[in-house]
């Protein structure tokens, strides 16, 4: 009984010594950044380390996404090594280095999905000075579901106490606008009509108007001045899942392959198929779906485009499940379906590649983990870089 009091003390006095340490490691950095959103958080975080780093802010910054990062103060970066699943106490190795390395900005994507852990990731955690939800999208409704209106309510789980959040969002803005009344902090909603043609030309991937617009606020929140933020941005790289357009070689003619894995929710998904203008009549394509066997919430949502918003020549499926996911998809002739179901890399390009003709697009959706990644490696050998 004894050994078991001493070590509940152990534990406690380790608990709030941790917690102290934190509290100072985090008063070393001024400007505290919390990304937070259905999609595009990846994104958005790099953007701002990249805007901040070019108004001379040194900065450091951590994204989740498909592939963890961490974006030194030099301007590196180094994959962020787990030993065991994804945990939110990772984050405070993530201080503990940004302050290391003298950072005065620290930009983090929120990497919790749970509401509760929302919830302590900002409050016991970052404490952001600038909060940032990109958008509410249809993704994760398991968890944070089973509507958009919980989606929302869970998201603003990491709205700042009086500071100021930023979002992009254009339907529960009001939402999120009350939730950081609650908080004592101010709301303010990023207009991508202020981001032209012009601004975006130079970005070497494809990126989205109201991405760098919301990057440009917070940038500008902290003092940097816009037109030098957005220069920075355009030399920013990309999180391998970013929506990019590969030139890949092939005998049968030059093709070219759209990343859309990491664009995990009908509706940007759906975006993005118009964003290439392959809704446009006479456009050629092959959806490369990858499926998830944890993810089949995911592929339910997605398959309903298959045929109908998405209309292809072709729809290959990779990955696991893909007997149940071609069920899904009642809109499309099983003639049009290949089901390429635990193929490898280089199995499946060359099996899609005979799909196609000269010109045309292979768009890969769905989920980019797994074989999705195997795949987006063997194309980034093959791309024919200008």
């Amino acid at each position: 009984m004894r050994f078991i009091v001493l070590l509940l003390a152990a534990v406690t006095l380790l608990g709030v010594w941790e917690t102290a340490r934190h509290r100072l490691t985090r008063r070393r950095i001024p400007l505290r950044i919390h990304v937070n959103g259905s999609r595009g958080k990846s994104s958005v975080t790099r953007l701002i380390a990249a805007g901040l780093q070019a108004g001379g802010i040194r900065t450091c910054a951590k994204t989740t996404g498909s592939a963890a990062r961490f974006l030194h103060a030099d301007g590196t970066e180094t994959p962020v090594v787990r030993h065991g699943s994804p945990n939110i106490r990772e984050q405070l190795g993530v201080f503990r280095q940004a302050a290391a390395e003298g950072a005065e900005a620290l930009v983090l994507e929120c990497m919790a999905v749970r509401p509760d852990l929302q919830r302590t990731c900002e409050r016991d955690i970052v404490d952001s000075t600038l909060g940032v939800i990109t958008n509410v999208r249809s993704d994760h409704l398991e968890v944070q579901g089973p509507r958009l209106e919980d989606v929302a309510r869970s998201l603003s789980q990491t709205v700042p106490a009086r500071a100021t959040l930023f979002t992009a969002e254009d339907v529960f803005t009001g939402d999120l606008a009350e939730a950081a009344r609650r908080r004592g902090s101010a709301c303010r909603v990023a207009d991508p009509a202020t981001v032209t043609p012009a601004d975006l030309a130079p970005f070497r991937y494809v990126e989205f108007a109201e991405n760098v617009a919301l990057a440009l606020d917070v940038c500008v929140a902290a003092g940097v001045d816009r037109r030098r933020a957005l220069e920075g941005m355009w030399g920013v790289r990309p999180d391998v899942g970013a929506l990019e357009r590969l030139r890949i070689a092939d005998p049968a003619g030059e093709l070219v392959f759209a990343n859309a894995f990491a664009a995990n929710d009908p509706e940007s998904t759906a975006r993005i198929w118009r964003t290439l203008g392959l809704d446009a009549p006479g456009s050629r394509s092959v959806v490369l779906f990858n499926n998830r066997a944890d993810r089949m919430r995911r592929a339910r949502d997605l398959a309903p485009l298959l045929g109908t918003s998405m209309k292809a020549d072709h729809y290959v499926l990779i990955g696991q499940g893909t007997s149940q996911l071609a069920d899904m998809m009642r809109a499309v002739p099983r003639e049009r379906i290949v089901d390429l179901g635990g193929a490898g890399a280089a199995e499946i390009w060359t099996r899609t590649a005979a799909l196609c003709g000269p010109g045309a697009t292979v768009v890969g959706i769905g989920n980019i983990g797994g074989i999705g990644m195997d795949v987006l490696a063997l194309l980034r050998e093959r791309e024919v870089r200008p």
